[in-house]
C-alpha cells in the first residue's frame, strides 16, 4: 500500500511523507516529530532552511492552534534542522 501525498506547509509542494518531517503539538508550542508518533494533527514540511522558515508563520493555522509557539521551530531552521 502506498502512503499518501502530503503538502509541504513551506513551498506548498506535494511530497511523498517519507521526504518530509512532521511537526506536531506538544504542550502549548509547535515541536518537530522526529518519530511521528505525538498525537493529534500534523503539519509537513521540506527538511530545509528555507521551508521551515516559511512555514512558521502557517504553522497555528494549519495544526488547528490559535494561541501556538512556534519558536521551537524557527529555532530549528536556524539550528541547520538537525
Amino acid at each position: 500500500m502506498l502512503d499518501s501525498i502530503r503538502t509541504c506547509l513551506g513551498c506548498r509542494a506535494r511530497s511523498e511523507p517519507a521526504l518530509l518531517v512532521r511537526i506536531a503539538v506538544q504542550g502549548d508550542a509547535a515541536v518537530v516529530d522526529h518519530d511521528r508518533r505525538l498525537p493529534g494533527r500534523g503539519a509537513w514540511v521540506h527538511p530545509t532552511q528555507q521551508c521551515a522558515e516559511r512555514a512558521v508563520r502557517a504553522i497555528p493555522r494549519a495544526l488547528r492552534q490559535r494561541h501556538l509557539d512556534t519558536s521551537p521551530i524557527a529555532r530549528w531552521a536556524q539550528d541547520g534542522l538537525v
